[in-house]
């Protein structure tokens, strides 16, 4: 039986704005407010759900001139949360938020908590090619509690390579994996197109995804005009699309306070628990096992836990997706097959349905309730990722109550998970072999460079370089598998160059 102060989500709602006139899109602020008021009519009491709000999170945003964008999301709607508090980025960090303010409320901390994110990025990049200038709302005063880490997720040393987006970063993780799995550049591709075909099949029919179109696994792994290469092995439907103009919610409460606002039972889905863990080696470069992610084991075995189930009593599942190693990994980390009949996304992923921003998981979160609400009694799990597999975050609903007597609860343990960090050589030189590699390409189609991370054979040391030569040697290089290439390594002043045999 419910308890009182069990946490509850009441609320929820999602929106994506596709505009033609630019001066009809709204910004941040104005999206969070239409989603907040939304989410309150979804839970049926409206505007008394909203007064009720104790608490007001909102997710890391960008577009907005606010100072204080959960202040004036509040101003907007016309309530006094005492608690505002705001994300500083990252892709985990959604379900990070809602975790901790569930832990309130289970504590008896907080009554009502409303969780809001939005990124209309889409209007921005074309407002500024067409050199408009949005008047968008920046409404709020004062500073917000803030939450989460300002570590920066990447090392000087892999800046200075060209390892400084995750277009660029996350091939280097799945060649990595591919290595470990023993698979040849083909086949591996194959699997990416297989693994990833049924998201597109998912956000095809997601009214609010950015990309509905269902596409097969050799379209997703066809390089094409259309279909460029990135960063090898990903071409560019296996990328994740941040440019998009989303926006997500969710309406927390205790079981007492939805009593009170007249919440119908079957709008309620009850928090299980979460948990949360960052990789003790921070950045990529320094990683023992480049193909591997310790710390999102452990946060899907504390996540599990966490809710007192395995992952056979899971019926609904959203796995962070913004590039197929992503998913890969946490099928790891879960103990679920990549071809998994319940199937990986509620919504579509990163790449399909649209990653805005910081916020995907809020809509991850949003739709693995709406099938909880859709099949009764059913259990769902949505998963978060920060920077390059670095931090990660879940946790687990269900319509009915937590099984045993246990309140539900996060899992506030250890947040560190992990092997050390190990020491890159900043002046490698002499030979060395490939542990991992990209090749990075421009717009037209061409290769523009490629970087390589690699062991020294003297001392086994770490390097990380680019690779020596043109396009020519670039496209010649990324055809074959470079997994474990003997070379060389020379010094410079601002980048090491990789000579391969």
């Amino acid at each position: 039986m419910p308890r009182p102060q069990d946490p509850v989500l009441i609320g929820l709602a999602q929106s994506i704005q596709r505009s033609d006139d630019l001066a009809d899109s709204i910004g941040p602020i104005e999206m969070m407010v239409d989603i907040a008021r939304r989410a309150a009519e979804d839970a049926g009491p409206g505007a008394a759900a909203l007064e009720a709000a104790d608490t007001l999170g909102v997710v890391s945003l960008i577009g907005t001139r606010s100072k204080n964008p959960p202040d004036g999301v509040a101003r907007e709607l016309g309530i006094a949360p005492r608690r505002q508090v705001m994300t500083r980025v990252g892709g985990e960090m959604p379900l990070v938020l809602v975790n901790e303010l569930a832990g309130k409320i289970a504590q008896g901390e907080s009554e009502v908590a409303l969780v809001l994110g939005a990124n209309p990025l889409a209007s921005m990049m074309r407002a500024r090619k067409e050199g408009i200038e949005l008047d968008w709302l920046g409404t709020g005063e004062g500073e917000p509690e803030l939450m989460g880490t300002t570590e920066p997720g990447t090392h000087p040393r892999e800046n200075q390579h060209g390892l400084a987006m995750p277009p660029h970063i996350y091939p280097i993780l799945e060649h990595a994996l591919r290595g470990r799995r023993g698979l040849d550049p083909k086949a591996h591709a194959a699997n990416l197109g297989a693994l990833m075909a049924p998201f597109t099949r998912v956000a095809a029919a997601n009214p609010y995804s950015w990309f509905p179109t269902e596409r097969s696994a050799e379209e997703l792994i066809t390089p094409t005009a259309n279909n460029r290469m990135v960063g090898d092995p990903y071409t560019k439907y296996l990328n994740a699309v941040l440019y998009t103009d989303q926006a997500a919610g969710v309406l927390l409460a205790s079981e007492a306070a939805a009593d009170r606002l007249g919440v119908p039972e079957e709008k309620r889905v009850r928090w299980w628990g979460g948990a949360q863990a960052n990789e003790r080696a921070w950045f990529v470069s320094e990683r023992p096992e480049l193909g591997d992610a310790p710390a999102m084991r452990a946060c899907a075995e504390r996540t599990l836990d966490s809710a007192g189930i395995g992952i056979d009593d899971v019926g609904h599942m959203d796995l962070y997706s913004c590039f197929p190693v992503a998913v890969e990994m946490a099928c790891e980390a879960f103990g679920v097959a990549e071809d998994d009949p319940r199937g990986l996304t509620t919504t579509g992923g990163l790449p399909y349905h649209g990653g805005p921003a910081n916020n995907y998981t809020l809509h991850g979160l949003a739709t693995v309730a709406e099938r909880c609400r859709a099949e009764p009694g059913s259990v769902g799990l949505a998963t978060g990722n920060g920077w390059y597999l670095t931090k990660h975050s879940a946790n687990v609903w269900s319509t009915r109550s937590r099984p045993g007597d246990a309140p539900p609860r996060a899992d506030t343990g250890e947040p560190i998970a992990g092997p050390e960090p190990i020491a890159v050589a900043e002046k490698p030189e002499g030979p060395g072999r490939i542990e991992s590699y990209t090749v990075i390409y421009g717009r037209d189609g061409q290769p523009e460079f490629g970087v390589v991370l690699g062991r020294l054979h003297e001392g086994e040391r770490r390097f990380i370089a680019n690779l020596a030569g043109g396009p020519d040697a670039l496209a010649a290089f990324a055809e074959g598998d470079a997994l474990g290439r003997e070379g060389r390594v020379e010094p410079g002043d601002e980048r090491n160059l990789f000579h391969p045999n």
